[in-house]
């Protein structure tokens, strides 16, 4: 594949967990958890609901696009310009689920956000496998 200046471009990350997809939905929507892996939040599981994610460095203002329970969730991620989306998408596998996240808007002059977003993701996913490894 080529990539143009003019694509707009996604970060994708995939991991195969040992857990089922129930149980990861708790982890990506459950407001205590989420803090846990990702930033302090007021996020609710409900359709349109307008959330911020905290963290030192800032804020990030999302709102939930889609929910289909133990399946799929996406929310906008809005933060220093960047207009993208954040799509989860849970599939159950005989060990367990196959976790695929995609942060897709990434205009070409985003490149610091891009890069940012392709370095940040894998350590929030190292972060979310810790957290359910503890979780009951």
């Amino acid at each position: 594949m080529t990539e143009t200046l003019t694509e707009i471009r996604s970060v994708v990350v995939e991991r195969e967990l040992s857990h089922p997809p129930e149980k990861i939905w708790r982890a990506l929507t459950q407001p205590q958890l989420i803090a846990e892996w990702l930033m302090k939040n007021d996020f609710k599981p409900v359709m349109d609901h307008r959330f911020n994610l905290r963290a030192d460095w800032g804020a990030v203002d999302c709102q939930v696009l889609a929910i289909e329970p133990n399946r799929a969730l996406s929310y906008s991620w809005g933060a220093y310009g960047l207009e993208s989306v954040v799509t989860w998408t849970l599939t159950p596998t005989p060990g367990g689920t196959h976790l695929r996240m995609e942060q897709s808007g990434f205009k070409p002059d985003q490149v610091q956000a891009y890069q940012g977003a392709k370095a940040g993701w894998p350590r929030f996913l190292v972060e979310l496998e810790q957290l359910l490894a503890r979780m009951d």
